[in-house]
């Protein structure tokens, strides 16, 4: 039954979230648009690092490919100012879904059916997250991930492009030790010595992506980077 649903899932794709298109708030559109605008006129690469905001965030899915059917289960996320973390402002959600879980997932993530299909709309939990995220800059480790699937739900939920820059923690890694920029999550934090708490949590991933991101952060400014920008011209002449 569930190879069925999962076969059916890649047909359906792009109405993974059954029941929850509905009606949207003209306010929401308007938030979003002006948002857009914003993050167009916004100039963050010469931002001083330290005063640098940026969200943290992380996406628990059903897999990795959103055009065959793999859907976001949790967003979790983070801000950060320079290399602080902000601890007191965090956003975490469940996405609702009426598609039973497998069990390699339950196990992984600790989440269940019942939780799943109890969680708020997939749509309000978008929304909220950009209100949470305003014009920020979003920060992913392994960012194709987070950015394929970010892309799919906002055109599915809102019938609108996905508009946020989203910078890899590789990004920053690059500069310090290139052969870490693809190593996983926890590959990484065991070599910046940061606990691993919450794995396969969204909160917990983004995080640990935090601290990563404010370990290699303060390395780019012992090695003299005052901006992105002066890292973005560093990384494509080498």
């Amino acid at each position: 039954m569930i190879q069925f649903l999962r076969q059916i899932s890649g047909k359906l794709n792009s109405n993974i979230y059954a029941g929850i298109q509905g009606t949207f708030n003209p306010q929401h559109l308007s938030f979003i648009r002006n948002l857009q605008k914003e993050m167009q006129e916004k100039n963050y690469l010469d931002t001083p690092m330290q005063k640098l905001r940026v969200v943290i965030f992380d996406l628990e899915t059903t897999g990795f490919f959103p055009q065959k059917g793999d859907r976001v289960l949790s967003i979790g996320a983070i801000k950060m100012t320079g290399a602080t973390i902000e601890q007191d402002e965090t956003f975490y959600s469940l996405l609702k879904s009426e598609l039973p879980l497998s069990d390699e997932i339950i196990t992984l993530t600790n989440l269940t059916d019942n939780e799943i299909q109890n969680a708020p709309e997939a749509k309000q939990v978008l929304i909220q997250f950009f209100q949470f995220v305003n014009s920020d800059i979003l920060v992913a480790h392994h960012s194709i991930h987070e950015k394929t699937f970010m892309q799919k739900l906002t055109w599915d939920l809102l019938k609108i492009s996905f508009g946020h820059r989203i910078i890899d923690t590789s990004f920053l890694i690059r500069l310090s030790n290139p052969p870490l920029r693809s190593m996983s999550l926890d590959e990484i934090c065991k070599e910046c010595e940061i606990e691993i708490n919450n794995r396969h949590h969204a909160l917990g991933d983004a995080i640990m992506t935090a601290q990563i991101w404010g370990y290699y952060l303060k390395k780019a400014q012992e090695k003299g980077f005052k901006t992105m920008r002066e890292v973005y011209e560093f990384l494509v002449k080498n």
